[in-house]
C-alpha cells in the first residue's frame, strides 16, 4: 500500500470571532490556493488514489476536496473521526484493513499532531520518530502489510512550498 498523508492547508484562526469551535476553521483564501499548487504537484507526481479519507473537521474536508476535484475523485472521497486531531491510528488501521477491495493507493487528509504521530508509530513503532508536518505537506508511506506498529518506510516528505515548484 502507498498511503499519502496530507496536512490541511493554512486555515482561519480560531480566535476569529465567527469561529465557535476548533472543528469549523475554514481554510483561508491563501490556504486554498496553496492547496491548489499541491494538488497539481500531485498529479504532476503521477499520483492516483484508490481512496481519499478525510477528517471532518472543515478545513480537512476543503483540503479533500480540493484534491478530489483536480484528480476528478470525489466519489472516492470519505470522511472519518478516525482522523481528528484526537484521532485513534488504531482504530483508523483497522478501518483500512477491512476495506475490500484492499486499496493500493490511499490519501489521508488530517491534522498535527496526529499525521506525525502516525508517521511515527508506521515508520518506528512509537513515537520516538519525531517529525513535523507543516501545513499543506505530503508524506509518502510504503506498507507492505498495514498493521498498528512498524510497518512502513518513509519514501518522501514534501513541504507546500516544495512542490509549488512542481505544479
Amino acid at each position: 500500500m502507498n498511503l499519502y498523508l496530507l496536512r490541511h492547508g493554512i486555515a482561519v484562526e480560531q480566535s476569529a470571532l465567527w469561529i465557535a469551535r476548533d472543528a469549523d476553521r475554514p481554510l483561508t483564501p491563501e490556504g486554498e490556493r496553496k492547496i491548489c499548487q499541491v494538488a497539481e504537484a500531485m498529479k504532476a507526481l503521477g499520483l492516483s488514489f484508490d481512496l481519499i479519507l478525510s477528517s471532518p473537521y472543515v478545513r480537512a474536508r476543503q483540503t479533500a476536496k480540493i484534491v478530489a476535484e483536480a484528480f476528478n475523485t470525489s466519489r472516492k472521497l470519505e470522511f472519518s473521526d478516525t482522523l481528528t486531531p484526537g484521532g485513534s491510528p488504531k482504530k483508523l488501521i483497522e478501518y483500512l484493513n477491512r476495506l475490500q477491495p484492499p486499496p493500493e493507493d490511499v490519501l489521508l487528509s488530517s491534522h498535527e499532531p496526529f499525521l506525525s504521530e502516525l508517521i511515527s508509530l508506521l515508520v518506528s513503532g512509537g513515537e520516538d520518530f519525531s517529525i513535523v508536518m507543516k501545513k499543506g505537506s505530503l508524506c509518502k508511506l510504503i506498507i507492505g502489510s498495514l498493521k498498528h506498529g512498524r510497518c512502513a518506510s518513509l519514501e518522501w516528505l514534501l513541504t507546500s512550498k516544495q512542490m509549488a515548484l512542481m505544479a
